[in-house]
């Protein structure tokens, strides 16, 4: 097993084309990958505690990634976000990385820069 393998990315978004782009993109670079249709089921999943990185869409119905970032930081205060979103929104844009995000990359986003930012997260969080 990789060192990768140990590191649990979770994947937030409403779209299931981009949840199985992101699972498919993690588990190509070694990654365990964990992928949920919105905020609520991911915080419901028990997966946040040992989640390496967390990678949400900006605007998804119900929870959005604003939310969900606020609602991991209550728990993990360290835990690396990125923020993905198909909306060049500067205020949102602003807001997540107010709140800590790590990066915050417009859909279509490119994979290898994706995971150049999952690895340096990976390697420097909590």
């Amino acid at each position: 097993m990789g060192v990768l393998s140990q590191h649990i990315v979770v994947g937030v978004d409403d779209d299931y084309g981009v949840r199985e782009s992101l699972r498919n993109l993690m588990e190509s670079a070694g990654y365990a990958p964990e992928v949920f249709p919105s905020g609520e089921n991911f915080l419901q999943s028990g997966i946040l505690a040992s989640a390496s990185c967390l990678i949400t869409d900006a605007r998804m119905p119900g929870m959005d990634g604003i939310e969900l970032q606020r609602r991991v930081r209550l728990e993990r205060p360290k835990l690396p976000v990125i923020f993905i979103s198909a909306h060049n929104d500067k205020e949102t844009r602003q807001r997540a990385l107010n709140g800590g995000a790590i990066d915050f990359l417009f859909k279509p986003f490119d994979g290898a820069n994706l995971l150049e930012t999952i690895y340096r997260a990976v390697m420097t969080g909590d």
